[in-house]
């Protein structure tokens, strides 16, 4: 390196990026990100390893991987439903967010986060209604009596070992989003003291 590149390389300040993830303020957000960040690290693994093995098979060995699908759907709703607790946790999960974007501070821009962040829980809360009769009728059947418990067709898996994430994932985005208004209803409430 010339002494030029020395002296430039010298005078570049490495700045690094602030996170935009919520961080962990208690015991019981620690072990359910880091629960959850396992369970969508081991799931995201699962799914590129099966992805692959059922393409060596088809296109490399000429056999079909019998069933893989079963599984892959499986794993692709714990990924999803515990990725989007995760994502309710950290503040990250997908909106948009026009408020945040367009509207300038003050009352208006608080009292429309209290709104956008009550229509958020309320649907979020009437999806984890939906949520838990879908788990139900996976776990006791059409009946309710545990009989004629629905699995799938190749494996005979228990169905709801797949439904069981769009649940929990579900129950715990509506406890962080609760959390969200909370937050926005303080602020609200504030005044914007402490903006």
């Amino acid at each position: 390196m010339t002494q030029a590149q020395c002296k430039y390389q010298e005078e570049i300040e490495y700045v690094v990026p602030e996170s935009s993830i919520r961080p962990t303020t208690n015991n019981f957000d620690k072990v359910v990100t880091r629960t959850f960040a396992t369970i969508c690290f081991v799931m995201a693994i699962a799914l590129a390893v099966i992805i692959s093995m059922a393409t060596v098979m088809r296109y490399v060995l000429e056999m079909d991987l019998y069933g893989y699908e079963e599984w892959i759907q499986i794993f692709a709703f714990w990924l999803y439903f515990i990725g989007a607790a995760y994502g309710a946790f950290a503040g990250t999960h997908v909106c948009a967010d026009l408020v945040q974007s367009y509207v300038h501070p003050g009352f208006i821009k608080r009292l429309l986060l209290v709104v956008r962040d009550t229509i958020t829980l309320g649907v979020t809360l009437l999806f984890t209604w939906y949520g838990w009769d879908f788990f139900y009728f996976g776990l006791k059947g059409p009946l309710g009596t545990g009989v004629a418990i629905p699995k799938t067709v190749a494996w005979r898996i228990p169905l709801w070992t797949g439904y069981l994430p769009i649940f929990i994932g579900l129950v715990f985005m509506s406890y962080y989003f609760t959390w969200d208004l909370i937050r926005s209803s303080k602020a609200l409430a504030a005044g914007g003291k402490s903006e």
